[in-house]
Formats: structure tokens, C-alpha cells, sequence
């Protein structure tokens, strides 16, 4: 095994390239030895790994292979690799534009990166696999590795729906569920490692339907309970949902498994169904209140977070009146919500963008304030209660306190011990800020039994 050998990555995007990342780093550590550096200039390969959702995704990926081009001419023999959405997406043509990239590789084909690393150390000049081999990836990565009392888990990669806007069809290939004996094995794995909460990871991860060991299929619903049935696994998060796919048998799940944390993401891009059609959504307002609706009935306190597409071609000052009004009937908790960009190869790249940028800003500006007022008033609810956090480890804002997560995704800082990390403990939030809690340990009888 190469001993010393550095790896630099920089990853863009979603949770999913997050996962595929910390995969790439577990592959290549143990099949070559690679560490990780920070440094890039001390690394021996370098490894972008891409996301096509962001505005101009190509082109800043351009501009960071432009800048290691001089890196590259002082010392050939780092091998540059490109990876995810974006390498997909655009194939032999960074090769055109970028003649210093060695690797370009899919999201479904990064287990053969050590493979591909060996060709290029025998002198093969370049190599580009982008195809889409479904489930053999999972056969080939290494156990996993706990980094942390929480732990992300891909089901499922891929996604069927092609909405109008949305180039991850074309660049991660269609749905494909991991085997359900599989899925539960990597958490049992991870649970003896310590950790505590499992966070399921999709494109559309409720369209769910894993190959069971005697030939039958695993619903979504059914894999959370047998989740939460794994001695060690105390909490239990899933990313991203669609509405299409969030059926009956799921919000049972809210009603009968604690486990199941009371906080949800769920996108619907636009508060218009005449958007929402051109969008190709395949659902309408009324149905996705609906399923909102069941929702709290079946957990009163659950938060919900959503996605929004600001300045979709078309849209009207009537459509995204009604997306704020969607906003106002829900009660988000939060979002992720953007300007509209074409993503070249999507339907709606061609349709006319007839909206200036500035009323785009406009409107986003509008949305995000309301949806943080209604953070803020969801926050200052919290304050003088009681939170079971799971602490995660040492705070961003101070390194002498600690910082955990609530079951509503709020992050609270707070003064502790290393002993608490790993653990579920009760804090008193104290006061709120824009993006976090401040809590204080307290004496309750879960406490009490922690530093006993």
C-alpha cells in the first residue's frame, strides 16, 4: 500500500455529493493509503466533485481547473480528477476545455476510482466512465466508518419524476433502491461505531422500494420501522422527499415511531399549479396541503422546511403571490430557495426567461424574509423549554462549548463536557439567535444518569 500519498477533494452541492465524498476519502484511504489534506499544493491527487443544481455550475468548475493548471505544469504527475453531476453532465468535454484533468467519473462510479487511479500511474493518459452500472457501487465500497454520533445513509440514487427544470435524471440516472438487507446491515455497522442517529439519503428517498432477502420489496414506511427496531439508533432524519411519493403508509410511520424526528423536508417548488404544471410537478396545491394536513394530525409538533424556485419562466407577480400566501397557510419553518437558472439539457431551458433579475432578487428577497420571521417566532417558542439534543461535538462559535442538534433541527451551542459527546442530553434554551439556540445543561433525570 502507498504510504504519504495526499488527497485534496472540494465538493459542491447537495447532501448526496457530501456522502459520495466521505465514500471517495473511506475507498481510497484503504485500498491506497491516501490521506486528506487541506492544502492543496502539498496533494498528489486532486478531486473536484461536482453539482450541476447551482447557477453557472460548469463554468465555475472551469474556472477551479483553470486555476490548477499552473499547479499542474510545475508537477505532472498529480493526477486531477473531476467527479459528480457536473462531470456527468458534461463528459469528454472537459477534457476539451480542461487538458490537465486526468479522471473524469459519474456519481455511480466512483468505486472504480482506485482502479482508474492505477491506469493513470502505468501511464494511460486519460480515462472518463460516466456510465450508470445501478447498485454495483455499494457492492464495492468499503464498511463504513463513523465520523460522529450522526451518520448519513444513501438508499436510494437517482430519480424518475424529470421535472422540467431538473438536470439529476439525466446526470445520476433513474431510481434505483439499494437491496433493504444491505441498507440495514451499513446502519448496524454504524450503530456499533456509536452512532445515534441515522439520516436516509435520496434523491427522492420516499420512492423507496428495496429488494428484501426472500424476493419481496421493503417499502419506505417499512425501512423506517426496521430502522428504528436497531439496537442504538435513538433518532431517525430523512433528505428529500417528493410530495408525489409521501404516501398514507408514511405518515403513519410519524404516528407509532418516535424514532421518527418531528421535522420535514418537504419541497414544492412554487405556491401556483399553473407552475407547478409547467414545472412538471405532478401535484397540485390542494394535494400537498393535504398531505401537510395529515401530517400534523399525526404529529402535532412537527416543523416543515420546503424548497422554492423563485422567477420560474412565466411566472407571474399572481403566481408568486400565491407562493407567499402558501407560505403564510403552512407555516414553514424554513427553505432552501433560489433564483430560477436553465440548466442546459432540461426542458424548461428552452422556454422564454421573461423575468429581469432584479425583479427575481426582488422576490426572493420577499420570500426568505417571511419564511425567517416565521423561524424566528418558531424559535422564540422554544425559548424557556426543555430540548433533548444529541451532541455533536465542539461548537463552530466557541471551542470551549459544545453544540448538538434538537429532534426540529435547531442547533443549540451550550457549555459542557467531552464526555457529553455521543450523547442525548436535556438543555434549557436560553435565548435564540438568527441561525441558532443557546441552551444550558440542567439536572433531569436523563442528565442525572449521563454524569453519574
Amino acid at each position: 500500500m502507498i504510504t504519504n500519498q495526499k488527497l485534496y477533494i472540494k465538493t459542491w452541492g447537495c447532501q448526496m455529493n457530501e456522502y459520495d465524498t466521505s465514500k471517495i476519502y473511506d475507498l481510497l484511504n484503504s485500498t491506497h493509503g491516501y490521506q486528506l489534506t487541506q492544502i492543496i499544493k502539498e496533494a498528489d491527487i486532486i478531486l473536484l466533485n461536482t453539482c450541476s443544481i447551482r447557477e453557472k455550475a460548469q463554468e465555475k468548475l472551469f474556472h477551479q481547473l483553470g486555476r490548477l493548471k499552473k499547479l499542474k505544469n510545475m508537477n505532472p504527475n498529480i493526477i486531477i480528477c473531476v467527479g459528480g453531476c457536473v462531470a456527468s453532465q458534461e463528459g469528454d468535454l472537459i477534457f476539451q476545455r480542461a487538458s490537465n484533468v486526468d479522471i473524469i467519473f459519474g456519481p455511480q462510479t466512483l468505486h472504480r476510482l482506485p482502479n482508474m487511479i492505477d491506469q493513470i500511474k502505468n501511464k494511460r493518459s486519460k480515462i472518463i466512465d460516466i456510465s450508470f452500472p445501478e447498485i454495483e457501487k455499494f457492492d464495492r465500497l468499503p464498511d463504513p466508518r463513523a465520523k460522529g454520533p450522526s451518520a448519513y445513509v444513501s438508499i436510494i440514487e437517482g430519480c424518475n419524476k424529470y421535472c422540467s427544470f431538473c438536470i439529476v435524471p439525466y446526470t445520476r440516472g433513474e431510481e434505483v433502491s439499494r437491496p433493504c438487507d444491505d441498507v440495514l446491515f451499513e446502519i448496524s455497522q454504524l450503530a456499533t461505531q456509536g452512532v445515534r442517529e441515522i439520516h436516509l439519503l435520496g434523491q427522492n428517498v420516499n420512492a423507496y422500494k428495496g429488494m428484501t432477502f426472500d424476493g419481496g420489496i421493503c417499502s419506505f414506511a417499512e425501512l423506517l420501522r426496521l430502522t428504528a427496531s436497531i439496537e442504538g439508533i435513538d433518532r431517525i432524519r430523512f433528505t428529500t422527499s417528493h410530495p408525489i411519493d409521501f404516501t398514507d403508509d408514511i405518515i403513519d410511520v410519524y404516528e407509532d415511531t418516535p424514532e421518527l424526528v418531528s421535522f420535514l423536508h418537504l419541497p414544492v417548488q412554487s405556491g401556483s399549479n399553473r407552475i407547478l404544471t409547467m414545472m412538471k410537478r405532478s401535484y397540485t396545491i390542494i394535494e400537498y396541503k393535504r398531505i401537510i394536513h395529515k401530517l400534523r394530525k399525526a404529529r402535532p409538533n412537527i416543523l416543515i422546511s420546503s424548497d422554492f424556485i423563485i422567477g420560474f419562466p412565466g411566472e407571474t407577480e399572481d403566481d408568486f403571490q400565491k407562493t407567499m400566501q402558501l407560505i403564510y397557510d403552512i407555516n414553514f419553518d424554513m427553505s432552501f430557495s433560489f433564483i430560477y437558472s436553465p440548466r442546459p439539457g432540461t426542458p424548461s431551458s428552452d422556454l422564454i426567461d421573461n423575468i429581469s433579475k432584479d425583479e427575481k432578487k426582488q422576490r426572493l428577497y420577499l420570500l426568505q424574509r417571511r419564511i425567517n420571521q416565521q423561524a424566528m417566532n418558531y424559535s422564540l417558542e422554544m425559548l424557556g423549554s426543555i430540548q433533548r439534543i444529541l451532541v455533536e461535538g465542539i461548537s463552530h462559535k466557541n471551542i470551549m462549548e459544545l453544540c448538538g442538534r434538537t429532534e426540529n433541527n435547531r442547533v443549540v451551542n451550550f457549555e459542557g463536557t467531552r464526555n457529553m459527546i455521543g450523547k442525548f442530553i436535556d438543555v434549557k434554551i436560553i435565548d435564540i439567535y438568527a441561525n441558532s439556540l443557546r441552551g444550558k445543561f440542567i439536572k433531569t433525570k436523563n442528565n442525572l444518569m449521563l454524569i453519574n
